[in-house]
């Protein structure tokens, strides 16, 4: 059976023959498809339903629930500005403030920018005394010194520079000598350290990582020694008042940050 041509019926034994006729002799391509709203036939490439865009508008196919993008039509919500009731649809941003109250910019409120409200909020002022003459005063948690002390004034912090970073607390401290401790702490110093393998016993850092030997901190100060009248200062220097810390505990240590029954313990002694 062949194939007629709608234009001047002429047959042809295969459709594709047709086509290529339709297409040669008449300038336009055989329809092949057929529009689901006016039953008009047209040609295109593609699964096309509907035959123009005027076909498709007024199908309504992709009306409400049939558009690809519905995500359940608008809801009503009171405006947070206003009151008043609004709608809006769901897959935008969540409905706030109305149309009116987004034109006027009425919702543009100033942010908040003090107390809690803050965005570097880090917890408000706190009481404190001073570390050197025992002052109260207000101090942010991220204002303490790195030693975890606070400072009243200039001269409270000179002289607890003074008192930090002499002697053993220096940070170019070497080991002093036995004219300045007296007799016997030079061998027990060493013993120290050779005990505690050269590392501090609170927090575990090495020689190595130091650059040269951890202090030696006498867990019983030497100035107890020194004031007493039944001792001199080289009672002070036993193994057993003596544990090996790196210059930031030995400093904390000084001023009583670190318990002495957790040094102790720390370095297996027992008193």
């Amino acid at each position: 059976m062949g194939h007629q041509c709608p234009q001047c019926d002429e047959y042809f034994e295969s459709r594709r023959g047709l086509g290529v006729h339709h297409s040669q002799i008449h300038g336009e391509k055989l329809p092949n498809r057929t529009c689901d709203h006016c039953g008009e036939r047209f040609h295109s490439p593609y699964a096309r339903r509907y035959c123009s865009e005027e076909c498709l508008d007024r199908s309504g196919a992709y009306a409400g629930e049939n558009n690809p993008n519905y995500r359940g039509g608008t809801t009503t919500t009171s405006c947070d500005r206003c009151g008043s009731e609004f709608e809006y649809y769901p897959s935008e941003k969540p409905g706030k403030y109305c149309r009116s109250c987004v034109e006027s910019g009425d919702w543009q409120d100033p942010p908040t920018v003090s107390g809690t409200d803050h965005p570097n909020w880090k917890g408000g002022t706190e009481r404190c005394e001073c570390s050197v003459c025992g002052t109260s005063v207000e101090r942010r948690p991220f204002e303490r010194d790195r030693y975890d002390v606070v400072l009243c004034s200039r001269s409270c912090h000179a002289k607890w520079l003074s008192e930090s970073f002499a002697g053993e607390g220096h940070p170019n401290w070497t080991g002093g000598s036995d004219r300045n401790y007296g007799p016997g702490w030079a061998a027990v110093r060493r013993r120290a350290l050779e005990r505690d393998e050269y590392a501090c016993v609170n927090c575990g850092t090495t020689r190595s990582e130091l650059g040269r030997n951890p202090d030696v901190h006498h867990l019983l100060p030497v100035r107890l020694f020194a004031e007493s009248d039944r001792h001199t200062i080289a009672d002070a220097h036993y193994l057993g008042n003596v544990v090996t810390l790196c210059p930031g505990c030995h400093r904390r240590a000084e001023h009583d940050r670190i318990p002495e029954i957790r040094l102790r313990e720390s370095a297996s002694l027992t008193g």
